[in-house]
């Protein structure tokens, strides 16, 4: 028997049948996608204030959030690396990756393509020029000179709306280079002016300290992660609740602190010292610090700063105080710690990196890194005991006395009377280990940046315990 369908009953069984292979066919959420095939693919930028290879492997602020986010979801992060601004895009669009962590200002113009996460941080944009060689005060000082800016990115979007305002203004496009690149032109004067994030150009003036910032070339504008496109909000909203939480608790204060806290102490003359102590001095002593590190297990250009902060790599320093030697050791700690020549280069430095790893295997073990190195260098500068009295303050104000950031805020507290009446050692010139700190870990920078070779030891893992020894100078 033949069944008959009228032309009604046919268009509703299709009807039908369509409905249900797309039900069948349809894709699940995102974010379901990502925990079922256990990967979050991001794409970022291989610049210092979003990814790169450090002394322990992949490191940058970018990075650390995006692995923060992977142990959230309980997710292996697979990372893409793009050679261009530009080049961050296109994978995002056409799905590859799911997400764009890659310090990407939110401009009118991306607000178009991709949609944003909640802003984590601001910058600025900022015109960097050469030390000495005239410096502009608006966008008008600009004209006629060599003035080149990365292809594709915000600052050439910013550009493009002051055209109208400054018409004999001109700029090239550098599609095939990054930030980092522009500024080191600008450094070597095979350009007059770029334009660079602030905290880019912070950072750079570590290594070039000839760059100069002329003046601010936006308002603050916030960074984001970016998503693609589509109804499909699932991702979207486990981001926004990430980047809650995490402002909730205190770690992405601590993530910018790791990262940025240190280099807003610019000093141009300081640097430039550096850089030619670098040349001049350090390849003398280099080999002890080398050998000190690995003994003690902590990367030897964190023993090299510390040395520089203490005598500029100076083995006859002496301070009024009556600290002496490249390490700059008391004669209680180098009696602590078995040194018997205090100037004496390799025994001061071996006694130094004896010393400091003694410090931080004296820590509660439940402090982690990098907060236990950082801990451990206010201890080297102020003592063990005055920094455990800051970690108090830190606690009683509702701080966390086991992480740098929060301590930091409370150690200037050991000089007011009102704080050190109440604690075991009183007072303290506690802003000076603040200080210290910055210093240290700007040298350290640099160092690493001059240096990037992996070392024996490094400065985020556990030290070789120290042997132990009694009455510890406080």
């Amino acid at each position: 028997m033949t069944l008959s369908l009228t032309p009604t009953l046919r268009i509703a069984i299709a009807t039908v049948a369509g409905l249900l292979l797309t039900t069948c066919t349809a894709r699940p959420p995102l974010l379901e996608q990502i925990l079922t095939t256990g990967e979050l693919r991001i794409i970022t930028r291989n610049a210092p204030t979003t990814y790169y290879y450090g002394a322990d492997g992949e490191t940058g602020l970018e990075y650390d959030l995006a692995r923060l986010f992977a142990d959230r979801l309980g997710v292996t992060l697979r990372v893409q690396v793009a050679s261009t601004v530009a080049a961050v895009f296109p994978p995002l669009l056409r799905g590859e990756v799911h997400i764009a962590a890659a310090g990407l200002t939110i401009t009118p113009s991306r607000l178009d393509r991709v949609r944003f996460g909640p802003p984590y941080q601001e910058v600025v944009q900022q015109v960097a020029y050469r030390y000495g060689t005239g410096r502009p005060r608006d966008p008008g000082d600009l004209v006629g000179g060599r003035f080149e800016v990365v292809g594709g990115s915000s600052h050439a979007e910013h550009l493009a709306r002051l055209a109208d305002e400054y018409p004999e203004l001109s700029w090239s496009q550098n599609p095939d280079a990054e930030r980092e690149e522009l500024l080191h032109r600008v450094a070597e004067g095979l350009i007059d002016y770029t334009i660079a994030d602030s905290t880019e150009l912070q950072l750079t003036q570590r290594y070039h300290p000839e760059i100069r910032a002329a003046f601010d070339m936006s308002d603050p504008e916030p960074l984001a992660w970016a998503l693609a496109p589509g109804a499909d909000q699932s991702l979207l909203a486990e981001v926004e609740r990430f980047f809650e939480r995490l402002r909730d608790s205190g770690t992405l204060e601590q993530l910018i602190d790791k990262y940025y806290a240190h280099v807003d102490r610019f000093d141009y003359v300081g640097t430039r010292v550096l850089l030619r102590h670098i040349s001049v001095r350090l390849p003398e002593y280099e080999p002890a610090f080398r050998e000190a590190a690995a003994e003690v297990g902590v990367d030897w250009r964190l023993l090299a700063a510390i040395g520089y902060q203490e005598s500029h790599w100076n083995p006859r320093a002496v301070s009024p105080t009556g600290v002496r030697g490249i390490m700059m050791l008391t004669l209680n700690t180098a009696d602590y710690i078995g040194v018997g020549n205090r100037l004496n280069p390799r025994e001061s430095i071996f006694g130094g990196a004896r010393y400091f790893a003694n410090l931080r295997s004296r820590l509660p073990t439940r402090i982690r890194e990098p907060d236990r190195t950082w801990l451990a260098l206010a201890a080297y500068n102020v003592g063990l005991g005055h920094l455990e009295d800051a970690r108090v303050i830190t606690q009683r104000h509702g701080g966390n006395p086991d992480i740098w950031v929060d301590v930091r805020e409370h150690l200037p507290k050991l000089a007011q009377r009102r704080y050190f009446e109440g604690t075991r050692y009183g007072y303290a010139r506690g802003r000076e280990p603040v200080i210290y700190v910055d210093n240290v870990r700007s040298y350290y920078d640099v160092l690493a940046w001059l240096r990037p070779d992996f070392p024996v030891g490094t400065a985020g893992v556990e030290p070789v315990p120290a042997p132990a020894l009694d009455k510890p100078p406080l």
